[in-house]
C-alpha cells in the first residue's frame, strides 16, 4: 500500500494541522514542526490501512449481459 494514495495523504493533512498552527502561533520551533510532519504522514497512513481492514471495499455489482432485441417485421408486410 503506497503511503501517497488521497485517503493517506488527507488523513496527513488532518494530523499535520495542529502540528501547523502550533510552529504558526510561535509554541513550536520550525525544526520540531519538520520533524513532526513525518510522523503525521506514517499515522495517516496507519489510520488509512486499520480503517480499510475494518471496513472493506464493497464488492462491484456484476454485470449483466444484454440480450440482443429481437428485430420486429415490417408492419405493413
Amino acid at each position: 500500500m503506497s503511503p501517497l494514495r488521497w485517503d493517506v495523504l488527507g488523513a496527513a493533512l488532518l494530523f499535520a494541522v495542529p502540528v501547523l498552527l502550533l510552529g504558526a502561533v510561535g509554541v513550536l520551533d520550525t525544526d520540531d514542526v519538520v520533524d513532526r510532519l513525518p510522523w503525521c504522514l506514517l499515522a495517516g497512513w496507519v489510520t488509512s490501512s486499520v480503517l480499510r481492514a475494518v471496513f472493506p471495499a464493497p464488492k462491484p455489482a456484476p454485470k449483466q449481459r444484454r440480450r440482443p432485441h429481437p428485430v420486429e417485421a415490417d408492419a405493413e408486410a
